[in-house]
């Protein structure tokens, strides 16, 4: 069965560049996001590590560890990091997971399960290696995104949505469309009027059931 919001995700053993992790021990009481790769030393990847590792202090002050994965081996995400740092300017802190075999990729539904890589694979060979998997600190995977090999991810979106879910958690509120922070919340329909602004204060009503109001700190 494919892996749907609100499942707990897989408690995987897996090696890293910066050595072996157990995943849920990984992600601790924190968020976490993890973000995939078809291949080491590759451009598009390379950009994206490059966004990620400058991004290094929005993560933290979010609580948020992040961790890559690639199907190349730990030691070849040691020496690509070289490369990503020169290119971003930015210290990549964060570990690569060694997902030689596609085990993690399978488990996430990265892959069709009868996906498998050649001898000298290319990055054709897993071609459909681009997602992004957002985790709560419940473990329970909360958003997921995945983009063709040819399009680099927007990890400016990432981060807003993200924020949108950290401000939204286990609480009767929605982001809308194109939400940032500071702009009004949706209020859920399980409150009524007089519940809704005994919570959140004054609600500004478009419709009966599109309700706003501002964002609780």
């Amino acid at each position: 069965m494919a892996l749907r919001i609100n499942d707990t995700v897989p408690n995987f053993t897996a090696e890293t560049d910066q050595g072996e992790i157990k995943f849920h021990d990984f992600i601790g009481d924190n968020w976490a996001i993890m973000f995939s790769h078809p291949k080491d030393f590759t451009p598009v990847c390379t950009t994206e590590f490059g966004a990620v590792a400058q991004l290094a202090d929005e993560w933290a002050k979010r609580g948020t560890k992040v961790i890559g994965i690639s199907v190349d081996s730990a030691e070849d995400h040691v020496k690509w990091k070289g490369d990503i740092e020169s290119f971003a300017g930015a210290k990549a802190g964060f570990p690569i997971i060694a997902d030689k075999n596609l085990e993690v990729a399978k488990l996430f539904d990265m892959l069709p399960s009868e996906a498998y890589l050649p001898d000298n694979p290319t990055p054709n060979d897993s071609a459909t290696v681009r997602s992004v998997f957002i985790v709560g600190p419940d473990k329970k995977l909360k958003l997921m995104m995945t983009y063709p090999m040819t399009i680099g991810r927007n990890f400016g979106e990432v981060l807003r949505a993200l924020d949108a879910l950290q401000a939204t958690y286990e609480k009767p509120i929605a982001a809308p469309a194109n939400w940032v922070p500071g702009d009004d919340v949706i209020v859920a329909l399980s409150l009524d009027d007089a519940a809704a602004e005994a919570k959140y204060g004054k609600l500004d009503k478009k419709l009966p059931y599109l309700r706003f109001a501002k964002a609780p700190a």
